[in-house]
């Protein structure tokens, strides 16, 4: 067996046992509500910068101001709990606007 697939397959063992944990220990262990907070922001956190990087990055460098408009644009709509297909649709006409524009 190659290196590639020993490690395939451990990733796909460790990724299987992530799943199975929480069916298992539901109900068996109680966080305290700080942690569940923390874990909460946490989350947030993480989101927003993979958010962050996806939206102002490519190729190592800034992508420039027409994708964090877009992103900016559906992220608003999200936020006003518009549906999904109009945050979207919003988003990527905003951003094919302000490119249209020249702005890059």
């Amino acid at each position: 067996m190659s290196g590639a697939v020993a490690v395939i397959l451990a990733l796909a063992v460790g990724t299987y046992a992530f799943r199975l944990v929480g069916p298992l220990l539901h109900g068996r262990v109680e966080l305290p509500s700080r942690v569940q907070e923390l874990l909460s922001a946490g989350a947030v956190v993480l989101l927003v910068a993979l958010l962050a990087t996806g939206a102002l990055t490519e190729g190592g460098g800034f992508a420039g101001w027409a994708r964090p408009a877009g992103v900016l644009v559906g992220g608003l709509l999200a936020w006003r709990r518009a549906p999904f297909a109009v945050a979207v649709l919003a988003a990527a006409t905003t951003t094919a606007l302000v490119r249209a524009a020249g702005v890059p």
